[in-house]
């Protein structure tokens, strides 16, 4: 069964993230200069605060007209985070993500970020998964044939 550590040895283990006190403005462009739509927000000391993801940016900033350049991101990020470990099955991943509405994973290994997957990695895999069982099952016929 495929697992989270499928996805970061694929991809990588690359996690952005910003500061409590930065700016909207400043995670907004953080993630858009990433290309992506989350990022965890750290405390001083490295501890994850939560995250700050392009939903939060919509309802809890553009929404309620709120100014980007003089909002915290610890003002309206997610601060509960649901993690996942490396062992984690890509089905147990999409579960988690499909009952939360949710659509990161931060990748947490004995009390420690090693990553973090979103939906996208997670049907991503599911993908390469499906195609090479699908390249198995073509080579099977046509060598039965």
């Amino acid at each position: 069964m495929p697992s989270v550590q499928d996805i970061l040895d694929r991809k990588g283990n690359k996690i952005v993230t910003v500061s409590a006190n930065d700016t909207v403005q400043e995670a907004a462009s953080r993630m858009q200069a990433e290309r992506i739509g989350a990022v965890l927000v750290l405390g001083d000391n490295g501890e994850m605060l939560g995250i700050f993801t392009e939903r939060d940016m919509l309802h809890r900033v553009v929404a309620q007209r709120r100014d980007p350049g003089e909002t915290h991101v610890e003002e309206v990020m997610t601060r509960r985070v649901a993690c996942c470990k490396p062992s984690t099955t890509l089905d147990e991943c999409r579960l988690v993500m499909t009952n939360n509405r949710i659509r990161h994973l931060p990748v947490v290994n004995d009390d420690k970020l090693v990553g973090m997957v979103s939906i996208g990695d997670v049907l991503a895999q599911e993908v390469v998964a499906q195609q090479t069982t699908i390249e198995y099952l073509h080579a099977y016929l046509r060598g039965r044939m």
